[in-house]
């Protein structure tokens, strides 16, 4: 050595130290890891602005986000002043959580429009009913983006409720309300959110590095499976038929006499066959099916129909229907309204109908125009006096 420093050396020096040379070991993203982190919140953002849409009613753009390495320090002079911290934590397919922040002048416009406001006169002060709706809002959210996210990962990931917190980030870090790695360096996504012409801001998503890294190999297809693959099912082995094994065969001398009659061991007896053959009517291996013999099929026959029987001749028995009611209804006149116009009734409105005063009103039965009357009074009710039969077909 000549004791001259390297221009790295030297950089770092002028940079703080030999400590904040560039790493991208383990407390560090490389370039391909922070491209992937990128990828995946931009994919997951685009669907959480859409299920923001839904919930205010109105267009809501997330821009393509810029991935950082910070830590809390940096994170506090960029944004000094209260804002809601919106942790997210994952029950299944990945393990860890993130952080989601928030501007607090921004949750107010938000959870405003949730309420029914118009979000120009949002709430001073944020109370336990706005954090409510910001944590419903970031539930639908973050569970649409979960959903994304499972399809990108091929894996079922589900998160727990969120937890809103409004934290206020001029002082030291709040170990009671913001999670243990951001007390260590760890990964920002920065968007740029619009909502409308109500909010044009700058959101925040934290990740640990742990995390980042995870979902790096996990879009990448380098993630390690760690458990034991469940062995290939093998096909059953054909079970295996020992044969019978016969008895030694004795001398035609020392047979004895009581023997004769009975089959020998490995002789079938009579009417069963030997192990292997088939049954009488069964085809043997590799011979073909006997063919069935033909059916004869024929078309069914009906009686013909006498074609000289007049059903106008036949006797009317009009008094099975005589008994069957039919609805009557007497139309007054019609008119078309709008929705609007619909929801402005009140008592007392008027409604001016298509007929004229003292023309004939239609008399319907089941629907159909049948006759016109005019209104009677009837002691104390109405009624309809008729005119008019309809003969025509309307």
């Amino acid at each position: 050595m000549d004791g001259m420093l390297s221009q790295e050396e030297i950089n770092a020096l002028l940079g703080g130290g030999l400590a904040n040379m560039t790493n991208t070991g383990a407390d560090s993203l490389s370039d391909s890891e922070k491209d992937a982190l990128g990828e995946i919140s931009n994919i997951c953002m685009g669907t959480a602005a859409t299920t923001l849409y839904s919930l205010v009613n109105q267009k809501v753009v997330i821009t393509t986000p810029v991935v950082n390495i910070t830590r809390w320090e940096d994170l506090t002079a960029d944004y000094a002043r209260p804002c809601v911290f919106i942790n997210i934590y994952y029950k299944e397919g990945i393990d860890g959580n993130n952080v989601l922040i928030l501007k607090e002048d921004d949750v107010k416009i938000i959870t405003d429009l949730m309420m029914g406001g118009d979000g120009l006169n949002p709430a001073p002060e944020l109370s336990e009913l706005h954090f409510s709706a910001i944590c419903e809002a970031m539930n639908q959210m973050m569970g649409s983006s979960a959903t994304s996210l499972s399809s990108m990962l091929n894996t079922k990931i589900d998160i727990s409720p969120p937890e809103a917190d409004l934290v206020d980030m001029a002082g030291d870090i709040d170990e009671a309300k913001v999670t243990d790695f951001m007390k260590r360096d760890f990964a920002c996504v920065t968007f740029r959110m619009t909502i409308g012409d109500l909010v044009d801001s700058t959101i925040m998503q934290l990740y640990p590095i742990e995390l980042a890294k995870e979902l790096y190999r996990r879009f990448t297809g380098e993630e390690e499976v760690t458990a034991t693959p469940e062995p290939p099912k093998q096909a059953p082995e054909p079970t295996k038929v020992e044969p019978i094994q016969q008895a030694p065969q004795q001398a035609p001398q020392m047979m004895d006499q009581s023997m004769m009659g009975q089959p020998m061991m490995g002789q079938p007896m009579m009417g069963q066959p030997m192990m292997g053959q088939p049954m009488m009517g069964q085809p043997m291996m590799g011979q073909p099916m006997m063919m069935q013999p033909d059916v004869n099929v024929q078309n069914v026959q009906f009686q013909a129909f006498n074609p000289m029987i007049n059903p106008v001749t036949q006797q009317e028995n009009i008094e099975l229907i005589m008994d069957v009611p039919l609805e009557v209804s007497v139309v007054l006149g019609r008119t078309r309204k709008s929705i609007k116009e619909i929801l402005e009734f009140s008592p007392g409105t008027i409604i001016e109908l298509d007929k004229l005063a003292g023309e004939s009103i239609d008399v319907m039965v089941n629907q159909k125009l049948v006759a016109k009357g005019e209104v009677v009074v009837i002691e104390e009710s109405f009624g309809i006096r008729i005119t008019e039969i309809i003969k025509e077909k309307i």
